[in-house]
């Protein structure tokens, strides 16, 4: 094709979308944070060799049409007929172009590189179609489970299909009246039109029923939250240190109620934190003789079941250990190995980092040790 080609593309929204329910047409139904019929619009208009957008809409849509594209530039839309097919000839003849791309308003999320495949393919061919090869298991069958059928050479067909736009209007109004087509493709072929085939998108999926909507309609069924917790204890007599469930050589301990691992009782706070359940004191608190010289890990452990009671999911522990000495980095690695193995993450859910406050604090003069942790976890919207 000589020259720059004009490229119209044309929106069928004229259905009524009934499978989906609500009394409202599918395509004027908000889908992720916007009309469905306003995310097509959107990318046909955003792509750089579409010249000009067209919309057919339904009898007595056009209030329904106002709302849903608001102030984009578009002209007026036409009104469709009592078949798909009515309605995408009176689409056709309301464009003026060289070529066509016709696309159904219940594909509403297109990609840019689907677009340029269709507009290349009509270079050898007189028309093309987006396509997914078929992956599952196909089989005949009614009550019982017939035959399986070969899938090799199967294509899903999608939108939008391109045309030459004076060859696939002639092929519409050539068409049978009495057998109404589902695609396209098929009155073109019909016609004796070339069609190929170029790669499709699984972003291209139809929506037709209401759980389409409702794994797209922008509130996830779970949330994130992240909290902070922060811990000091001061040096005492000892020969080691409790640190993320690693015992460090070092010439004092530190003092508490139970083994006095300051960064895991800051964990569990940043963890108790994310699901508002209060702090470690009053989960286990000082004042109970039972959790005298406790092993730190058992608060991890129960706070890790008052997050699975809440359905809660940790995706990230980042922890701070803020001492002069002993010396954190030679066993950092270790550490994070303990911590993610009593959370049942994968270590790289799970940071170590040490510091030093410059000989600044009681940290700095060597009184004690603070850790200060940060978690990341996922929780169900209420």
């Amino acid at each position: 094709m000589q020259g720059k080609p004009r490229i119209a593309a044309l929106i069928v929204a004229a259905g009524q979308g009934a499978r989906v329910g609500s009394g409202m047409p599918k395509q004027y139904r908000m889908a992720a944070g916007k009309p469905v019929l306003a995310h097509a619009a959107d990318a046909l208009l955003g792509h750089p060799a579409i010249d000009a957008v067209q919309v057919v809409i339904g009898a007595g849509q056009q209030a329904l049409y106002d709302a849903a594209i608001g102030t984009r530039r578009l002209p007026a839309p036409v009104t469709g007929g009592a078949t798909r097919r009515d309605s995408v000839i009176a689409g056709i003849e309301a464009t003026e172009a060289d070529i066509v791309l016709i696309h159904d308003a219940a594909r509403p999320f297109l990609p840019a590189a689907v677009i340029d495949r269709l507009i290349a393919a009509l270079d050898h061919s007189d028309g093309a179609v987006p396509a997914l090869a078929v992956a599952d298991t196909l089989a005949r069958g009614g009550d019982l489970l017939g035959d399986t059928v070969a899938r090799d050479g199967l294509y899903r067909i999608q939108t939008p299909q391109a045309f030459r736009r004076d060859a696939i209007l002639a092929a519409h109004r050539a068409w049978d009246a009495a057998r109404e087509a589902t695609d396209d493709a098929q009155v073109a072929r019909a016609h004796g039109l070339t069609v190929a085939i170029v790669e499709g998108d699984r972003a291209l999926e139809k929506l037709t029923f209401v759980t389409d909507f409702e794994a797209l309609d922008g509130t996830p069924t779970m949330i994130s939250r992240t909290a902070m917790g922060f811990d000091v204890h001061a040096f005492a007599a000892g020969d080691a240190v409790q640190l993320g469930g690693v015992r460090i050589p070092h010439d004092r301990a530190l003092a508490g109620h139970s083994d006095a691992d300051v960064a895991l009782h800051a964990l569990v706070d940043a963890i108790l934190g994310t699901i508002a359940a209060g702090d470690i004191g009053s989960h286990f608190p000082p004042s109970d003789p039972q959790w005298r010289g406790a092993n730190s890990e058992i608060f991890v452990a129960r706070a890790c079941e008052l997050l699975a009671e809440a359905g809660a999911v940790i995706d990230h522990v980042d922890l701070t250990i803020i001492c002069e000495a002993p010396k954190v980095g030679p066993h950092r690695d270790t550490i994070r190995t303990r911590i993610a193995a009593m959370l049942g993450l994968a270590i790289d859910k799970v940071s170590v980092k040490a510091t030093t406050t410059e000989r600044l604090g009681f940290t700095g003069r060597g009184e004690g040790i603070a850790a200060q942790a940060v978690a990341s976890v996922r929780v169900p919207r209420n």
